[in-house]
């Protein structure tokens, strides 16, 4: 089997988690808070399997006040899922979220047009020129537009097809054979401690090695695995990894910690960055300007030093140093 990432992204209310569902047989929706309000609030993950493909589904949340929790998911897909509502067309987390998946560096993906029962044809037609119109400078300018109803169970058959189709394009580059994931939840399992889970970015682990625990450097023994609730006794880059660590307690636990291979990683307060300001933003960013730093499935809070000028204009870059109130890790 090869393994990928596979994240959803979308405005609120466009039916993400509802077509996860129809694809997979999955509620991502495990919250009580999000079962009462009919609305996702954290990621959540299901499982999808395409002949010799397996995806870890990330489903992330499309409202506003949410995007820390879709950032946390969308950090390490592999391939993008872009949903539109048929009724809806395209709004403003659309768009929010689409600049996020560009600025990942994604290469891939697909655009379900859902609720596809709600509207006529030619109102299908006109959304899928908006789409088109939206996504013609991205890395989703050829991508295939499905409409799907998870009402009628239309193209939902077709939307699978596509998306094993877009999957056998991402090549398979050699990467660090080092293990990196980002912690994105923990709970405890009743007699066996504390669980950490996360999609694997590099390399693999197995039952009974020694990870370190960053940015604390401790280092931790993996007890056992878990991939989407089966016992694994290893799990590679492209999986989503379910994490036993011995003598490790929850409270210690955070989203935004890292586990990796000893040796490999190391904490900072300061990044060298080569910055972009957007060019929907109204205005520039400036120098020492306090601002949030998503990086893995950490959030953080930063103040820029730019270094080659006062400010970065929308749709200009430049180069600067962050100088972070928490240690982070990461790579060039």
């Amino acid at each position: 089997m090869r393994d990928l990432i596979l994240g959803t992204a979308g405005h609120i209310d466009h039916g993400k988690t509802a077509l996860v569902k129809a694809l997979t047989g999955t509620d991502c929706d495990r919250l009580p808070e999000e079962k009462a309000r009919g609305i996702t609030i954290d990621i959540g993950f299901a499982r999808l399997d395409l002949g010799d493909l397996r995806f870890g589904i990330v489903d992330c949340p499309g409202h506003e006040r949410f995007i820390k929790n879709m950032l946390a998911g969308a950090t390490s897909i592999d391939l993008a899922l872009l949903i539109v509502a048929s009724d809806d067309s395209i709004m403003p987390q659309t768009r929010e979220h689409l600049e996020i998946l560009r600025l990942l560096g994604l290469r891939h993906g697909v655009i379900a047009l859902t609720k596809a029962d709600l509207v006529d044809d030619a109102a299908r037609e006109l959304v899928t020129l908006e789409i088109r119109e939206l996504v013609k400078d991205t890395f989703l300018a050829e991508a295939p537009i499905v409409p799907t109803s998870v009402v009628t169970g239309t193209g939902i058959t077709e939307l699978k097809a596509a998306l094993a189709e877009e999957a056998a394009k991402i090549s398979r580059q050699e990467r660090a054979e080092w293990f990196r994931l980002a912690i994105d939840r923990a709970f405890v399992v009743q007699g066996h401690g504390t669980v950490v889970t996360g999609s694997a970015t590099s390399g693999s682990v197995k039952v009974g090695d020694e990870l370190e625990w960053l940015p604390s450097l401790q280092r931790v023994r993996v007890r056992s695995l878990h991939n989407h609730d089966q016992p694994a006794e290893e799990v590679h880059r492209g999986q989503r990894a379910a994490i036993n660590l011995a003598g490790i307690s929850l409270e210690q636990v955070e989203r935004g910690q890292e586990l990796a291979t000893p040796g490999y990683l190391v904490p900072t307060r300061c990044l060298t960055v080569r910055l972009n300001t957007l060019q929907g933003n109204r205005r520039p960013i400036k120098h020492r300007l306090e601002l949030r730093l998503h990086i893995g499935t950490a959030e953080v809070m930063a103040t820029i030093s730019l270094l080659d000028n006062d400010q970065i204009a929308p749709g200009q870059w430049g180069l600067a140093q962050l100088f972070l109130d928490e240690p982070v890790t990461a790579i060039w």
